[in-house]
């Protein structure tokens, strides 16, 4: 058995707060849909707005997230970002039993969480290399991405089981989850003081996007990444409606089915490291993208074969290559840049290749409910899917030049090396 490498006491307080947080994600993830179908009895535009407001806020307030963050202290920010998610989950089931929970009611709450951890996502992307050395990062990425995998496996079964015995109080443990983030943020010795930026907020906040446009390996990721959030989004807001009215799903079957299907996420998060050791980040990101796009056809096999397990064995493919690729990008990503500019860079790289999704969710919604009325709500929404991740697949096309990019770089580091000896031998 293989000893787990210890990443030191402040990556483990962190990456505590982190596990307890993502489970609390889960649930809230999973139970919103589930409330928005079965008790507010929503249509599936509703949803797909609803699933906007998650990502709505990156177009917004994602350029202006990083140069505060840069400016501000990390480590207070990302707790006080914990309180106010805490806040804003505990409002829904409160409004509900108070009979006053509503579609807008909803899309307010989930648009707060969303900015809320928008500015708490650019100071984690911070936080990590500042809490360890950076040959450490790789694993330090794929633990963090093993206990969000981790996460997705326990979380959707926790939620079915939470939402049928509680209802609407399930999400109780979500707001008590970042409370526990919070504590952990609290509990760590400083780190990532806020620093003095040269240059107004408009430069800082433009020359993130310069960053990512200026250097080749960023470049392709981005119009990679908006590539797959152009079609994934879709995909991915429209499988509840296709499980519950189309499939028609109990809640605890499909949070079995998404459970088992996680499994694959954890898979990803163990093998990615060792892949990407053999085949490098980049092409193993590249791959990973369209592999990650191509299994979401599997849907189409239900009803043909039990709903269930291909819902569960098509989410498990999808998932372990959306783990080899979140494990491969900020190592990447990070590699191109310089420590003072990390947070607009991130930012800037947020904005760019998530301010699509919220589109895409909506259309996803738009979809479902134009071809349900030919189609079936069955078929609108398994071609709606199948729709969207074609769309995705085309990521692969920018992303397969990184590699060789990443390899001149390093061969030219290499070149340069001996010779700058030579020049100082002299």
């Amino acid at each position: 058995m293989t000893k787990m490498v210890s990443l030191g006491r402040q990556f483990n307080l962190y990456w505590s707060g982190q596990a307890v947080s993502n489970i609390g994600d889960r649930i809230t993830i999973f139970v919103v849909p589930t409330v928005m179908i079965f008790a507010l009895h929503s249509s599936a535009l509703e949803v797909g707005i609803v699933a906007m407001a998650q990502y709505l806020g990156i177009p917004l307030i994602g350029p202006i997230a990083g140069v505060l963050v840069d400016r501000l202290d990390k480590r207070l920010t990302m707790l006080a970002c914990d309180l106010i998610r805490l806040v804003a989950v505990l409002v829904v089931p409160v409004a509900y039993w108070l009979d006053a929970l509503s579609t807008p009611l909803l899309f307010a709450c989930v648009a707060v969480i969303s900015g809320a951890t928008i500015f708490f996502n650019v100071g984690a992307l911070v936080a990590v290399p500042a809490a360890m050395e950076s040959d450490k990062l790789v694993r330090a990425y794929a633990r963090l991405e093993g206990t969000r995998s981790v996460s997705e496996v326990a979380g959707p079964s926790i939620a079915a089981g939470l939402y049928s015995a509680l209802g609407v109080a399930a999400l109780l443990v979500d707001a008590a989850s970042y409370l526990v983030s919070a504590v952990c943020f609290r509990t760590m010795r400083p780190w990532g003081v806020k620093t003095i930026q040269e240059g107004s907020v408009w430069s800082r906040l433009t020359l993130g996007f310069r960053l990512n446009w200026a250097d080749p390996v960023l470049r392709r990721v981005c119009v990679a990444a908006i590539t797959l959030n152009s079609g994934g989004p879709i995909f991915v807001t429209v499988l509840p409606i296709l499980a519950y009215r189309g499939l028609g799903l109990s809640v605890g079957v499909y949070g079995a089915a998404m459970s088992v299907a996680a499994v694959g996420a954890v898979l990803g998060a163990i093998v990615a490291p060792k892949i990407a050791e053999r085949l490098g980040t980049g092409r193993t990101m590249a791959w990973a993208l369209l592999l990650h796009c191509l299994v979401g056809l599997g849907v189409l096999a239900a009803p043909t074969l039990p709903a269930g397990p291909v819902i569960a064995a098509t989410m498990g493919c999808y998932g372990f290559f959306m783990s080899c690729i979140n494990v491969c990008s900020a190592p990447t990503r990070q590699s191109r840049m310089s420590a003072e500019n990390q947070g607009v860079m991130h930012a800037a790289f947020r904005t760019l290749t998530w301010g699509v999704i919220p589109l895409a969710a909506v259309v996803g919604g738009i979809a479902v409910d134009l071809l349900t009325e030919p189609l079936g709500v069955l078929n609108a929404a398994r071609w709606t899917m199948a729709g969207g991740t074609i769309l995705a697949a085309f990521s692969f096309v920018s992303a397969i030049r990184v590699q060789p990019l990443l390899d001149d770089a390093r061969r030219a580091t290499t070149t340069q090396a001996p010779v700058q000896l030579a020049e100082s031998a002299t």
